[in-house]
């Protein structure tokens, strides 16, 4: 169990990233274009500050509500997601406010909280909340084409490294997929661990680069019918898909747009921004497939050797800037052969950090599943969205694990996904 003094310095610090992500954007930046795949990010903010204080402050403590609205502007799942343009929300410097009253408040709570188990797994729970947030908070500038957030500590550009090709040969056996019980915290989707024959196979060692992608496109992938999927098919003609959604050609070959300025293509970064059925499309065109979520587990945590899981792939040791790309403490995704230290036993490399990876999955739940107490989180989305893996540039060190599950519907090539490729036996 983390103590109740590192829980306080991650509501500090959730909160100060928060503030900073969003503190030089005006107030019509603050709403920004009415889209079904964003929120409005003054709504967005103070929904972070009505978890806190919902979870903590009322469900594990019982206090009354700071706001006798909050519920009613910022439930998510009451609060349809297209009304929350036209909600009656307080000013930018209210819900500022709002957002340091709830944050102090429960740092007093934890301050004289005596390690209350109850308070201490809501506060985590909230912190974590709030990291996936700040997440959506980057990649929603991305998709609005703001500039780069300003966040302390943060360098501008990543190291060049090169390219990372080549596979690795995973051996089968029976892997225990998901989380184990002595785990401090994870979500209820990770439990419980349970046995599933995996077969050998083949895997990339790194994800997908922008130069492999760009061969995928330049060779008609987005024309050529029998690359897709029907249901893929028809996401691509809905959506107008002929590239990647932050691409464009110019005389001397790709640029990508890098939050608000153009950029020329960098070939050893992974690809970006590509949606489960582009994905799916590349792999057909490359015969290749995507890895299901066991093998992907599989590849990033079983150390034959040992003859166990590793809790991450280097080793049970939390993340850091040598291991792997995480925290936003540089700007964007580091080139595919970065970051060897953090291997894993079968020798694949980034399998946290850098990029999600989609996997050939539909997010489901493990046996027995029970929802905790958030029921929201994972039930209402299984069997409507698609497994992801590993985190990204931008995701938080401290919320991950070779068990973490992400996921997102099929469609979504706004996010920071790319994936890795597995060989066709």
């Amino acid at each position: 169990m983390i103590s109740p003094a590192v829980l306080a310095e991650w509501v500090l610090d959730a909160r100060q990233r928060t503030f900073e992500v969003v503190a030089d954007l005006d107030d019509s930046q603050m709403l920004g274009p009415r889209l079904d795949i964003v929120n409005p990010l003054l709504w967005e903010i103070g929904h972070v500050a009505w978890f806190q204080e919902k979870w903590v402050l009322r469900h594990a403590l019982g206090e009354p509500p700071i706001r006798p609205d909050g519920d009613a502007l910022w439930d998510s799942s009451a609060v349809a997601h297209d009304t929350r343009w036209d909600l009656p929300l307080p000013t930018r410097a209210d819900t500022l406010s709002y957002l340091t009253e709830v944050r102090d408040r429960v740092l007093d709570r934890l301050a004289h909280g005596g390690g209350d188990p109850r308070l201490l797994y809501f506060v985590r729970h909230a912190v974590h909340h709030e990291d996936m947030h700040d997440e959506a908070f980057i990649y929603t500038r991305q998709t609005h084409g703001y500039s780069a957030p300003r966040l302390s500590g943060a360098d501008a550009r990543p190291a060049e490294a090169g390219p990372w090709p080549g596979d690795v040969e995973v051996a089968g056996r029976t892997l225990l997929l998901g989380a184990l019980p002595d785990e401090p915290f994870v979500f209820d989707n990770e439990k419980w661990a349970h046995p599933v024959a995996v077969a050998p196979f083949t895997i990339a060692r790194a994800p997908v680069t922008q130069r492999e992608f760009a061969a995928f496109v330049d060779d008609g992938g987005y024309r050529r019918r029998d690359l897709w999927s029907e249901e893929g098919w028809t996401w691509r003609e809905a959506a107008g898909a002929v590239q990647p959604v932050y691409w464009r050609r110019d005389g001397n070959g790709w640029e990508r747009r890098d939050f608000d300025r153009w950029v020329r293509l960098e070939p050893h970064r992974p690809v970006l921004h590509v949606s489960w059925y582009e994905a799916q499309a590349y792999c057909r065109w490359a015969r290749r497939r995507l890895p299901t979520e066991a093998e992907w587990e599989a590849a990033a945590s079983l150390d034959h050797a040992a003859g166990a899981k590793r809790r991450f792939p280097w080793g049970d040791a939390p993340p850091d800037p040598r291991l792997a790309q995480l925290d936003a403490r540089v700007l964007g995704c580091a080139d595919v052969s970065a970051h060897p230290e953090g291997d894993s036993p079968a020798g694949c490399r980034q399998m946290i950090g850098n990029v999600w990876e989609w996997t050939q999955d539909s997010f489901a739940p493990y046996p027995g599943f029970v929802p905790d107490a958030y029921k929201e989180y994972s039930e209402p989305w299984f069997s409507t969205h698609k497994g992801l893996r590993g985190g990204c540039w931008v995701t938080r060190g401290r919320l991950l694990r070779n068990t973490w599950r992400n996921f997102y519907p099929p469609d979504r090539r706004d996010v920071w996904a790319g994936f890795r490729t597995c060989a066709i036996e």
